[in-house]
């Protein structure tokens, strides 16, 4: 377990913060009129995924968490619970509130593999490719003269998940799409 001091607590860092996994979003080192330097952060809670600012003073230390990883299947979202198996040990079965892996888990078709971040082996969240592909399920036709609005219609991907696409697009295409922004990226292949 290594022990980052104050000036080492960087984005991407995952750390121990009283007891709990938080992953350093950002931090900026600077120092006040005579006094030392501080390192101000804003870390994300991995579970609750709840940010807070905390000040790092020059004299403190904090450890580095101990995260594992392992690769687990997406099995199904079910009375606010998201499900996943353990991939060589599907017997090893374990959830997530909906609610906190909600913005991950709809562009997850069923099956999908998922890398689950661990602390202290208790699962804690997933991480899902940055770009997926997925069916159209449902578009609606393209209206003549709807281009006002840069030629866009809202469709339904296979996994529940509505984004804006272009009216090219139809149902039964496969459609790239970037999970952090959620947004329509390419047509992969044509119905």
């Amino acid at each position: 377990m290594a022990t980052l001091s104050y000036n080492e607590i960087l984005p991407k860092c995952i750390i121990d913060y009283n007891n709990e996994p938080y992953e350093v979003l950002s931090s900026h080192i600077f120092r006040m009129q005579q006094r030392k330097p501080v390192n101000q952060t804003k870390l994300r809670h991995l579970v609750s995924g709840k940010v807070t600012e905390i000040s790092f003073h020059q004299n403190e230390t904090v450890a580095e968490a101990d995260i594992d990883a392992m690769r687990a299947n997406y099995l199904y979202t079910n009375r606010g619970e998201s499900w996943f198996a353990e991939e060589d040990n599907p017997k090893n079965r374990f959830s997530f509130p909906e609610d906190a892996v909600h913005d991950k888990v709809q562009w997850l078709a069923q099956n999908s593999v998922v890398d689950v971040l661990t602390y202290k082996d208790k699962p804690m969240t997933i991480k899902i490719p940055v770009k997926v592909e997925l069916e159209v399920k449902e578009a609606p036709p393209a209206v003549k003269g709807n281009t006002v609005s840069g030629g866009t219609k809202l469709a339904e991907l296979s996994t529940g998940a509505k984004v804006n696409v272009p009216l090219f697009i139809n149902t039964g295409d496969i459609v790239k799409i970037n999970t952090d922004t959620g947004e329509y990226t390419e047509r992969v292949e044509k119905a």
